[in-house]
C-alpha cells in the first residue's frame, strides 16, 4: 500500500512546485523557528510607547528664544516637540503668568526649562500645574519664596559691580524705576555675560540683546514650583553672572538632580550638546517611555 507520504513524494517529483508554494513553505519554516519568547520580545518592541513630553524653553534676560537655537535642533532630532516661547522681561509675576497661560494650552506632559532669569520665571509659572513633570535649570535662578534674582546673584556676580559700569539705563534718569529698561554694556557682555563665545558671537549678543525691566529682576518670588515638581540643575562652573556657588546652593535647596559642566553663563550657546543631553536625561527620568 502506498503511504500518504509516498504519494506526496511522487507528486512532488512529477510536478514542479509553484513560486507561491515555495513562499508559503518558507514563511511556515520561519514561523516555526521563532520561539515564543522571541515572539513576545518582537511584539513588545513593536508596541508604541508613551509619547515624548513637550519641551518648553524659557530664555533669560538680555536674550530671546534664538539663544536656544542649537539646543532646539538637537532636541528635535531626538524626536521632541519643542517650544521656545517669549519671555517678556517686564515683571517676574507678569512674565510667569504669561508662561503659565501657554503651559495650560499644552496637552500631555511638559518638561519646563529655564535659563538665567528664565529659571525664576519657571519657578513661579509651574506651581500647581500637574502636567509639568520636570523643571530644568540651566545656569539659572531657582528662587525660594521671598527671594529675588538680583539679590540672589550675590556680591561675586558681575551684576553686583557699580551699576553705572554694568548697565545702560533707559531712560537715563536715576535712580531707576521698576519700568526702567536695563541693557548690558558692551564690556559686560564681552567680559562676563557671553564668556566662552567667540568675539563675533559676543558682538552679536551685545547688538541683539533685549532689555530687562529693573522691576522684574528685583521682584521677589512666590511659592516655588520645585517644592512639588522634581527638578534638575545644570550648573556652569565658569559662570560670572550667577556664580557657581550661588547656582549650587539654589540647586541643593531645591533638592535638584545636579550636574556641573565647564561653561560660562551662556552655556546653552557655547555647549549646546551638553545642555540638550541634560534636558533629554531629565525628560527620560521624569517621563519614562514605558
Amino acid at each position: 500500500m502506498t503511504s500518504p507520504f509516498s504519494s506526496f513524494v511522487l507528486r512532488t517529483r512529477t510536478r514542479r512546485p509553484s513560486a507561491m508554494a515555495i513562499l508559503v513553505l518558507a514563511a511556515a519554516f520561519v514561523a516555526l523557528s521563532v520561539s515564543p519568547a522571541q515572539g513576545a520580545v518582537a511584539a513588545k518592541e513593536n508596541r508604541p510607547g508613551k509619547p515624548k513630553p513637550t519641551i518648553v524653553l524659557v530664555h533669560g534676560a538680555w536674550a530671546d528664544g534664538s539663544s536656544w537655537t542649537a539646543v532646539i535642533e538637537r532636541l528635535q532630532h531626538e524626536g521632541y516637540t519643542v517650544a521656545a516661547i517669549p519671555n517678556n522681561l517686564r515683571s517676574l509675576s507678569g512674565d510667569a503668568a504669561n508662561v503659565r497661560a501657554f503651559l495650560q494650552t499644552v496637552t500631555g506632559p511638559i518638561v519646563l526649562v529655564g535659563h538665567s532669569y528664565g529659571g525664576a520665571v519657571i519657578t513661579n509659572a509651574a506651581t500647581g500645574l500637574p502636567n509639568v513633570k520636570a523643571l530644568v535649570y540651566v545656569n539659572a535662578f531657582a528662587p525660594d519664596e521671598g527671594e529675588s534674582p538680583l539679590a540672589l546673584a550675590g556680591p561675586d556676580s558681575a551684576l553686583s559691580a557699580d551699576p553705572a559700569t554694568v548697565f545702560t539705563f533707559v531712560p537715563a534718569t536715576l535712580p531707576p524705576t521698576p519700568t526702567t529698561d536695563l541693557y548690558l554694556k558692551r564690556t559686560t557682555v564681552f567680559t562676563s555675560f557671553a564668556d566662552g563665545l567667540t568675539a563675533a558671537d559676543k558682538a552679536l549678543v551685545a547688538a541683539t540683546q533685549r532689555p530687562a525691566a529693573f522691576g522684574g529682576l528685583a521682584e521677589t518670588s512666590g511659592v516655588p514650583a520645585w517644592r512639588t515638581i522634581p527638578s534638575w540643575s545644570l550648573v556652569g562652573t565658569k559662570d560670572k553672572i550667577i556664580p557657581y556657588a550661588v547656582q549650587l546652593g539654589m540647586a541643593k535647596k531645591a533638592h535638584a538632580t545636579i550636574t556641573e559642566y565647564n561653561a560660562g553663563h551662556l552655556g546653552l550657546m557655547s555647549d549646546p550638546r551638553t545642555v540638550s543631553r541634560f534636558i533629554d536625561q531629565a525628560a527620560k527620568a521624569a517621563v519614562p517611555a514605558s
